[in-house]
């Protein structure tokens, strides 16, 4: 088999080489705990202090406002119930999508159990919140507003900038807070992660999608934004996320989001041009549907539906063929049911289930992409003549 193309880099990015060998040293000589006082330990404190100040400066945010943890999960459990029980003695509403990422619906759900009301705001075919709908779901009991930077699946970028400052200004008006998240998980390197420019309090992000370490994410939070911590025991990251520091993997998620920031414009370009190649060759493929907007969506993203195929298939045939690709979240992967994303965008069941989607990286050639347009068309052919429901119309 010929080298293995990969085009899932939605679902987690490989380290970049300059980032694991930032982070080596911490494995061995310089292992020190940062909570200990002598040298050893002193120097890894060092270290995560350098690394939360590379992580301010592409977020535009002061260090003291960047929290460590393990994950974009973490990052967006902690966000969303840490300042709901902040709050939750001057309301108990709370508004996200219905697009979001499950790291957020379920913190959603678990926080219902426990007597909060959740706003699911639905999107339009594009997969976009109106930020109208946002303001009229505002009531006086409103303490929190989660809505994700872009979404995951479909690469639709959401308006965050108008969302923050209807509820910036709403909150202003009564006198009250109300804060305002965003998961940026798939927003770093891509997209500008300037929290003051986007109005945030509260910004989640994961160090394995943009060529950093798994296990290790960010989690901005907004000086004076009322917040409870949810892990307890140590008084690690201002006493707002307990346990030994897991000093390697900030230090590379550090020298990763610089990196990435670094490259962002021509990335961007490159991406983008790759992307517009493989929406214009698979749309040729006929019963094949674009989900998400033509242009306005991720410069790495596409995410298309095959009628009469199922996703599965597809996958395994690509991935006989040497490409790695998916059929959406990498979290929901063992999941029958079809992706709530594409339900929500209006796609009929047995359409979201036949749905595949390449996210591209800046080591992605025009030769992979003539390689994997080659290869589409008869796969879905094959998977069609073998299925009862037969050829799609035109």
């Amino acid at each position: 088999m010929d080298k293995v193309i990969y085009m899932d880099h939605s679902a987690t990015t490989p380290v970049d080489p300059r980032v694991l060998e930032a982070m080596l040293p911490y494995f061995t000589q310089s292992f020190g705990n940062p909570s200990s006082l002598y040298t050893l330990a002193q120097d890894a404190a060092k270290a995560v202090d350098e690394a939360r100040d590379k992580v301010a400066k592409a977020l535009n945010c002061r260090s003291s406002e960047v929290v460590f943890t393990s994950g974009g999960t973490e990052s967006d459990n902690t966000a969303l119930r840490g300042a709901a029980f902040a709050l939750q003695h001057a309301g108990n509403h709370i508004i996200t999508s219905a697009i979001e990422h499950h790291a957020v619906l379920h913190a959603c759900e678990w926080l219902e159990k426990r007597g909060f009301e959740v706003t699911y705001l639905p999107v339009d075919r594009d997969g976009r919140v109106d930020p109208k709908d946002v303001a009229q779901a505002i009531t006086g009991k409103t303490i929190l507003v989660s809505i994700m930077y872009v979404n995951n699946e479909i690469g639709a970028v959401q308006p965050i900038v108008e969302v923050s400052r209807i509820v910036k200004e709403r909150a202003q008006a009564e006198g009250r807070n109300i804060v305002m998240h965003t998961d940026a998980v798939q927003a770093a390197g891509w997209l500008d992660l300037d929290v003051k420019k986007l109005g945030v309090d509260m910004l989640s992000l994961s160090a394995h999608k943009f060529y950093g370490p798994k296990g290790v994410g960010v989690l901005y939070v907004k000086r004076h934004t009322p917040f409870e911590a949810q892990g307890l025991g140590g008084s690690q990251e201002r006493n707002r996320r307990a346990g030994t520091e897991n000093v390697p993997g900030i230090v590379g998620t550090g020298v990763a989001l610089a990196l990435a920031e670094e490259r962002r414009p021509s990335a961007v370009a490159h991406c983008a041009r790759l992307r517009d190649r493989l929406i214009e060759g698979l749309l040729s493929i006929p019963g094949t549907r674009l989900n998400g907007h033509r242009t306005q969506r991720l410069a790495n993203n596409v995410n298309v539906s095959f009628e009469g195929v199922e996703a599965e298939s597809v996958l395994l045939n690509l991935d006989f063929a040497g490409v790695c690709a998916s059929s959406g979240s990498a979290c929901s992967s063992a999941s029958l049911e079809p992706s709530h994303v594409l339900v929500g965008i209006g796609l009929a069941p047995h359409i979201a289930q036949g749905s595949l989607r390449l996210s591209l990286g800046p080591e992605n050639t025009d030769e992979e992409v003539d390689r994997v347009l080659s290869l589409l068309p008869g796969i879905v052919a094959k998977l069609r003549a073998m299925s009862p429901v037969g050829e799609p119309t035109r």
